[in-house]
Parts: structure tokens; C-alpha cells; sequence
């Protein structure tokens, strides 16, 4: 397992379209993802220790800011499933239904979509304002393989609650960390 951080916000990138297929029978777009004030575009996977850390939180997080803030999300599964079973599209289901995710989780079997983000890792956070211009590429918390204590510093939420608030980001992003996306 290759551990990597993510690259710096390069403020005002565009999001790039996908379509993707949902654990739900749907398929989802940008636009579809969309929120009033924002989007999280997430890379996340099922099997990675830095995910696994941080899911309730993540759930927790971005439950408020759907809800208070205008912000939704959608946590997209890059990983090459022949390398890490746990990854499946079955697996990606339970996994949603166990943690309550209350934001779409969809495949990109193809990787095209990783690649055209620039996603290094899981999990990696794409935060863009409502004109679909990147405000965030951080990381969640302090967390990495252990879930940091409680009463860190909720780094990703403060980003995403402030890009509702003034569709800017914040200056200062400390990168996110985690297990390299398993290539085909």
C-alpha cells in the first residue's frame, strides 16, 4: 500500500462531466450531483485504512451540509476491484447502506474520470462552488490511518461550509493523504 498526498487547490479548475453508474440503479452527472451551493466530489474506496478512519465522520459531515449549507457530495469508486475484492460493486453497497451514506456512490469502472481529476488517492476531496470551479482539495481532518481525536479541527467541513457561504475556498489547505487509486 502506497501512501500519497494530494496536489495543491488549483483554484478556479473547471469540473470535468462524467456519468456514472450509482449502487442505486441510477446514474448520475455533474449536474445531477450538484447541490444550490456547492459540491464535494469525492474519491473514496471500501478497503483503504485512511477511508475506513474517517467514514463516520464523513457521513456525519456531509449530512450537515446538505442540510444546512446547500452542499452535496458524491463519492466516486476508482479503484481496479480485481486488485481489492472489497471494492466491488456489491461491496460498494453494503458499505453505503452499513455507514447510512446520504450521498450518491457510483463506479468509474473505466478510470477515465480518476484521470481527468487528477485523483491521486483515497480519499481524495474535490470541493467546487456552484459554478463548478474547484475551491477545496484538501484533506478531511487530521486523521490518517486512526480517526484523529474528537474536537479536531473539521478541516474539509470549514472549507465547504465557507465555499457555501462565499463560493471562495479557503487560502491555506493542508493536502489529504491516503492510499494510492489502484490502477488498471
Amino acid at each position: 500500500m502506497v501512501s500519497l498526498t494530494t496536489p495543491v487547490c488549483d483554484f478556479g479548475w473547471k469540473a470535468v462531466e462524467f456519468n456514472l453508474p450509482g449502487i442505486d440503479g441510477r446514474h448520475y452527472t455533474l449536474k445531477d450531483a450538484m447541490g444550490p451551493n456547492g459540491l464535494l466530489v469525492m474519491f473514496i474506496c471500501n478497503h483503504c485504512p485512511y477511508v475506513k478512519a474517517i467514514r463516520p465522520r464523513l457521513v456525519r459531515d456531509l449530512t450537515e451540509l446538505k442540510e444546512k449549507h446547500g452542499i452535496h457530495a458524491i463519492a466516486i469508486m476508482s479503484n481496479d476491484p480485481a486488485e481489492y475484492a472489497e471494492d466491488s460493486f456489491d461491496n460498494m453497497k453494503v458499505v453505503s447502506e452499513s455507514f447510512g451514506f446520504s450521498f450518491p456512490y457510483v463506479l468509474d469502472e473505466t478510470q477515465d474520470v480518476a484521470k481527468s481529476y487528477g485523483a491521486v488517492c483515497t480519499p481524495d476531496f474535490f470541493g467546487f462552488n456552484r459554478n463548478f470551479e474547484l475551491q477545496y482539495r484538501g484533506r478531511f481532518d487530521e486523521s490518517r490511518k486512526e480517526t484523529a481525536p474528537e474536537g479536531v479541527r473539521r478541516d474539509l467541513f470549514e472549507a465547504m461550509k465557507e465555499i457555501a457561504e462565499t463560493q471562495k475556498g479557503p487560502a491555506e489547505q493542508i493536502p489529504s493523504m491516503g492510499c494510492s487509486i489502484k490502477w488498471k
